[in-house]
């Protein structure tokens, strides 16, 4: 039962960012808008929410999910390929510490960004991307194996990261898009498969019986309902401009 959140405000800086979208910049008063949609979303779930200040260094900073893993039982730094991206992770150990007693980091040359974990009740799958090395996957494997769970190591050939591509939402049911469609490690759970153009609405949201997907994806609100899933929508567009989405926002234990 996830309690406790950890979130970041957006930063002045925050379209200075790294980015493949392509897209526009973000606006930032839209994007503070939506994130204070976010957050207040989750208070709404009853959670308690941990609130850090921008930090207008990192511009990236805002996205918390990449820099650390969080569990029931334990927490794992990450260590982002990207050099002003792995300084973030020292920059939420303070944090981290105050919720954490056993406390794990990813060493070079080991690279990993929490965007590429994905956790299945007692299992973990870890994306081999841009962001996560072999090695990163290796030695955070060897940590939630120590800890008595499963975890199952992913090629990941065209998003960006494992995430991107397939979520959790509960009752042993993933969305899922693109190259994992069928993917025969994921062959155990029931799928709803997202249309192509809506590939973006695969990265739910999913705190306890609540469930959250991005607005503005019609043909994957209905396979939900479909499915008879409930779920509640925000706002993503201005993250959706630098990478983000809707798990890269916090960090849930």
């Amino acid at each position: 039962m996830i309690q406790k959140v950890i979130v970041r405000k957006p930063g002045e800086s925050f379209s200075e960012g790294l980015t493949t979208s392509g897209l526009d910049a973000p606006d930032y008063i839209t994007a503070l808008a939506q994130h204070e949609q976010y957050v207040q979303a989750i208070r709404d779930c009853g959670l308690q929410v941990i609130e850090l200040h921008a930090n207008e260094l990192y511009p990236d900073s805002t996205f918390v999910e990449d820099v650390a893993i969080t569990t029931s039982r334990f927490a794992v730094l990450a260590n982002p390929a990207p050099t002003i991206r792995s300084h973030e992770a020292k920059l939420i150990e303070p944090v981290i510490r105050e919720h954490f007693d056993k406390i794990y980091r990813i060493f070079e040359p080991g690279k990993l960004e929490g965007g590429d974990i994905l956790k299945i009740e007692n299992r973990f799958f870890v994306g081999l991307t841009e962001r996560t090395n072999a090695e990163g996957a290796a030695q955070f494997k060897h940590v939630v194996e120590h800890n008595g769970y499963e975890c199952e190591i992913v090629e990941v050939e065209h998003a960006a990261f494992l995430k991107q591509s397939v979520t959790y939402i509960g009752k042993n049911t993933i969305l899922v898009c693109g190259e994992f469609v069928d993917h025969p490690l994921f062959a155990t759970y029931d799928q709803i498969v997202v249309p192509q153009e809506e590939a973006y609405a695969t990265n739910a949201l999913k705190i306890n019986e609540h469930l959250f997907i991005p607005s503005g994806y019609p043909q994957t609100a209905a396979l939900l309902e479909k499915a008879g899933f409930t779920y509640a929508t925000l706002h993503m567009s201005e993250f959706q401009k630098q990478d983000g989405a809707l798990t890269c926002l916090s960090l849930r234990f």
